[in-house]
């Protein structure tokens, strides 16, 4: 057996930490991305059983989804690796404010220039609070940053073009939400609903930087690469499949397609970095339904509160994720009644 510490003059010396490894549910997402990658270009195939209107219509929207999203998927994964690889990990504990309740808005502010996949979210604020961030701008950060990053304004103003309201208020909603949540822990967060995992979100001293960089990449592209495509050919069947007499029993109240396309991004769990092209798929319901969807997407969804379960707790978990749905659609309703 290795032993990962010696007696080196009386002192233990503590071997450094092993490399990182991609964690075996990587794997199965790789194969998940690859089989549904697959599925998508069989459907470019012009054989007689995929040849119908309905089928014809779910492969042009799932590859316009797709296509489009892409780009915008590879630059966020890109840059997430950077950060994780090259940015220092006491960055925030040496230019956040010192008082909590400044430290939160500052932190959900900082979201817009350091972009990253939501993914990537929990891990990071994880380690902000394992090097002293007080839990409060953490979270503020976990939610802001796949939200409002550049990456993802610009994936928002190419997917509604000509459209600047959508972006503006995609950005203001998120910021407000990551704010309120982050105060609302400063006021009713209880220690006891956090349990810590021992997870690291910067480079280990003595690895390869680049290598750090080449596994972060790797694995939060297959992460969310798979995700995305799956979102596609989820939002393509929705387009195609759900009969319009559906659609128009939620599109036609303004509440009804708000908490729906809510409940669908919930569901969907698209990387925020594809989402707009899913929302601005979804032509049959309005403005503001479809910014619940953008702004709600990246902060809660299936995958998020199982990362945030298994960092942080069940208890966390559950009650965290509840209230950000519940200021995101509030804040959602705001934003968008004013600028859209």
């Amino acid at each position: 057996m290795v032993r990962t510490d010696e007696l080196v003059d009386g002192v233990v010396a503590t071997a450094p930490p092993p490399a990182r490894r991609l964690p075996p549910q990587s794997v199965v997402i790789g194969a998940a991305t690859a089989a549904a990658l697959g599925a998508v270009v069989l459907t470019l195939t012009q054989t007689r059983w995929l040849s119908g209107p309905a089928l014809a219509a779910w492969r042009t929207v799932c590859l316009a989804i797709t296509v489009q999203a892409l780009p915008f998927l590879i630059l966020g994964t890109v840059l997430s690796g950077a950060i994780n690889a090259f940015v220092p990990a006491d960055l925030f504990t040496r230019v956040l404010p010192r008082r909590p309740a400044l430290a939160v808005p500052v932190a959900g502010a900082a979201g817009a220039v350091l972009p990253g996949c939501e993914c990537a979210s929990v891990p990071v604020a994880n380690s902000l609070i394992r090097r002293g961030v007080t839990p409060a701008a953490a979270f503020a950060f976990l939610l802001s940053a796949p939200a409002i990053n550049p990456v993802v304004l610009t994936a928002t103003a190419v997917a509604f073009p000509g459209n600047p309201a959508m972006v503006a208020a995609r950005l203001l909603a998120s910021l407000a939400t990551a704010a309120v949540m982050g105060w609302l822990w400063l006021w009713l967060g209880r220690e006891e609903w956090l349990r810590p995992a021992v997870r690291h979100g910067g480079h280990h001293a003595g690895h390869s930087r680049w290598r750090e960089f080449r596994l972060g990449f790797q694995y939060d592209f297959l992460h969310a690469g798979g995700f995305l495509v799956l979102g596609a050919m989820a939002a393509a069947t929705f387009n195609v499949a759900v009969p319009r007499a559906v659609l128009d029993t939620f599109s036609g109240s303004p509440w009804l397609s708000v908490l729906f396309l809510t409940g669908l991004a919930i569901v969907l769990a698209v990387c925020s970095e594809a989402d707009a092209f899913v929302a601005a798929s979804l032509t049959g319901f309005s403005p503001v339904a479809r910014l619940a969807f953008l702004v709600v997407g990246p902060m809660v969804d299936l995958k998020l509160i199982s990362l945030q379960a298994g960092t942080f707790g069940r208890a966390f978990a559950w009650r965290f994720s509840t209230a950000t749905v519940v200021v995101a659609v509030a804040a959602s309703a705001l934003t968008g009644g004013v600028l859209l």
